[in-house]
């Protein structure tokens, strides 16, 4: 292997691989890159077992390439060397089968390799009917949903997000049992197999990293037991949570007691102040009365103090309500929220509340009432 590279691009490509490294991996092989030149390019691949990411870039932007070859070397140490070479042309050599030598007109690098044949081998082969939505459709989903996930082991299949395809409807779903969120978009296509997976929210972070906020597309290519996504120069694997997914969405009621709507921001700056007089030890509990036109949010710690916030509102009914809930939670579903205005339902202090935008209902958000009596 010996090419030489603009700085530049190099390390745009690396800025992606080195996500699919872990600092805490034990299998020092995993915390390697590999680097396989061939007549067509450079690809660059790295994984902990988890997520797998594969990066190419072509051969017409790189500046020379002398001889190909593959080599595997440890990723903190390319991605910090490359990092801190000038921007300019970088040159890259085998010089021994155990050794590359990073080099450009004042600094030499050299790093030993691993083997090659000890690198994870790795099936990223396309399905034959890949799921194909926009990049951006793609980020709503994500940043809509996967808050709502679990963060404890004990139900494992809640600490992902279940992707569920029927036709041309896509619906995502994360919960932790305590509140909900559910996106639903339709797809430009049907899709001839029902689809149902779950994917770990950890991994579906790492790959929003690397999306970015350009009109282009991603395509999802479903396997048993991983999913790849495909976009860009980027190809992006994660294995998949083996499990039946609770019919959550069931949960959600269809007919409600009361339904008020609300300015989204005036809600959230309401609940937001109120929350800096509630503390986790109560779980962030704050209350919300609905009396008349008007909804009064509070918060009352005997230690530190009591705060009160007033809105006016719209509602379908002349019923009051009296609810408490986490601040954390709905501060978070609000903030997925993408329309000026929403529309809150009830069914009473006990039962969970429903948040949707104004006008539409393929974004909901549930939450659970906390009981404080």
């Amino acid at each position: 292997m010996n090419f030489e590279i603009e700085q530049k691009i190099f390390m745009e490509h690396l800025n992606s691989v080195i996500k699919g490294i872990s600092n805490k991996n034990l299998i020092p092989i995993l915390n390697c890159i590999k680097m396989d030149l061939t007549e067509e390019g450079l690809y660059l691949l790295s994984t902990n077992n988890d997520i797998a990411i594969k990066s190419f870039i072509s051969a017409d932007k790189i500046k020379n390439i002398k001889s190909t070859g593959t080599i595997v070397v440890y990723g903190k140490y390319l991605y910090e060397i490359i990092r801190k070479l000038p921007d300019k042309i970088i040159k890259i050599e085998e010089v021994f089968e155990d050794k590359i030598n990073i080099y450009t007109d004042n600094s030499s690098f050299y790093l030993n390799c691993n083997k090659v044949e000890d690198f994870p081998t790795l099936n990223l082969e396309e399905s034959s009917q890949p799921i194909k939505l926009s990049i951006k459709s793609l980020k709503n989903i994500i940043n809509q949903t996967i808050f709502a996930t679990a963060i404890s082991e004990e139900r494992p299949v809640l600490t992902g997000i279940n992707f569920y395809i029927k036709d041309n409807i896509l619906k995502c779903v994360a919960t932790d049992s305590y509140r909900l969120a559910s996106k639903v978009i339709e797809l430009n296509q049907k899709i001839d197999n029902e689809t149902n997976i779950i994917i770990p929210s950890k991994n579906i972070q790492e790959l929003n990293k690397l999306l970015s906020d350009e009109e282009d597309f991603v395509e999802l290519h479903v396997f048993s037991s991983y999913v790849i996504f495909k976009f860009s120069d980027i190809i992006f694997m994660s294995r998949l949570i083996q499990g039946t997914y609770p019919n959550a969405t069931a949960l959600i009621p269809t007919e409600f007691m009361l339904k008020t709507k609300v300015k989204k921001v005036d809600f959230y700056n309401s609940i937001d102040r109120a929350s800096l007089l509630a503390n986790e030890y109560e779980k962030h509990t704050i209350k919300l009365e609905l009396k008349g036109q008007e909804i009064t949010i509070s918060s009352n710690i005997q230690e530190i103090g009591k705060v009160e916030e007033k809105i006016i509102i719209e509602k379908d009914n002349d019923i009051d309500i009296v609810i408490s809930f986490s601040a954390k939670y709905m501060l978070e579903a609000l903030k997925a929220m993408d329309d000026e205005f929403i529309v809150i339902h009830f069914n009473g202090d006990l039962n969970p509340i429903v948040i949707t935008n104004q006008n539409d209902n393929n974004l909901i958000q549930l939450i659970l009432p906390i009981r404080t009596y």
